[in-house]
């Protein structure tokens, strides 16, 4: 058994490195024309880029800090390295970086608002959620939130912000437009991870309670709880499923979204947790922290179709996936 630490006690770990990142490509430039995975290595501050049309692991990034948040558009790969407390963005080929934000505190979770260019990023010790300029990185303001915040995510139409407050057992809702609050969820204990489901409910993974809380976030009210693995930990959806990463079991778990039952419980690798979809909703990917793999599934079949090595301790908590570019 792996003697590699729990990122969600990392608190104590967080320190300034003071290094500058240099980016290196170990083997051939980024294709254009394939869904991308760039996947945060925290252990060994690196980033696996991977072609998931050959299925080959492309180039490694080097990124000191210890890596972990990332979110990606088609211009630009953000990351968030919590021990250096540094955002980065990068070339999404060359891996160059093009700018960089030192936030004091304990900076964890990303997503982007592409519709507003807008980046949020979670700060587990101060209770908010940070705002920047998604270009040149530039502090644009700050959110309060309850304790602990983790995970973030946008909804598919870009109406909504929402948050995983772990310490609070909580999450938060805002407009997305505006930024004003508009509700504070009571979900399961010890949420972490979180996304919003192409038809617009937000899917709350709860470490502590072992079940995925669903809210929808225009009224703020808890449509259903669903039961699923050991330590739940991020959820991405495809072909009118959820599925989600049960750290301790090593299986992801497959919920039907309209009857919300759960249809099967995948094996993977160990300690699985960050998880994507492809653009074309036909694989599933996740991060498996303790083998230094993704897995890459088939949503359609349920069937679990390759291991990739990465680079040391995946973890790709965020959005990971960039979709075909033509």
């Amino acid at each position: 058994m792996s003697t590699k630490p729990d990122w969600t006690h990392w608190s104590n770990a967080l320190v300034r490195l003071g290094l500058e990142w240099v980016g290196v490509a170990v083997f051939a430039a980024t294709p254009g024309l394939a869904d991308i995975a760039y996947v945060t290595c925290q252990t060994g501050d690196e980033v696996s880029v991977i072609d998931l049309k050959s299925r080959a692991e492309t180039a490694r990034w080097m990124l000191p800090g210890k890596p972990a948040g990332v979110a990606v558009s088609s211009d630009a790969v953000f990351t968030v390295s919590a021990d250096s407390k540094t955002v980065r963005r990068t070339h999404p080929q060359t891996g160059a970086i093009e700018a960089e934000q030192t936030l004091e505190g304990g900076p964890v979770g990303i997503a982007l608002d592409p519709m507003r260019d807008r980046l949020f990023i979670s700060d587990w010790y101060s209770a908010r959620i940070w705002v920047l300029a998604a270009p040149d990185l530039s502090l644009i303001g700050s959110l309060s939130v309850g304790a602990a915040p983790a995970g973030l995510a946008l909804s598919p139409d870009g109406r909504f912000l929402a948050s995983a407050e772990k310490e609070a057992d909580q999450a938060t809702v805002f407009d997305a437009e505006t930024l004003e609050p508009l509700h504070s969820v009571q979900v399961g204990t010890r949420p972490f991870g979180l996304t919003f489901a192409p038809d617009g409910r937000l899917f709350v993974a709860n470490v502590g309670t072992n079940d995925v809380t669903i809210v929808d976030p225009q009224t703020g009210k808890v449509l259903a709880t669903v039961p699923v693995g050991d330590r739940p930990y991020g959820v991405a959806f495809a072909q009118g499923r959820a599925f989600v990463t049960n750290q301790y079991d090593g299986t992801v778990s497959v919920i039907d979204l309209d009857s919300l039952d759960v249809l099967k419980t995948l094996t993977v690798g160990e300690y699985p947790e960050g998880i994507d979809a492809t653009k074309d909703q036909s694989r599933i990917v996740l991060a498996n922290w303790f083998d230094n793999t993704v897995t890459i599934v088939d949503a359609a079949t349920l069937s679990v179709i390759e291991d990739i090595d990465t680079c040391d301790g995946p973890r790709a908590f965020g959005a990971f996936i960039l979709g075909e570019q033509k």
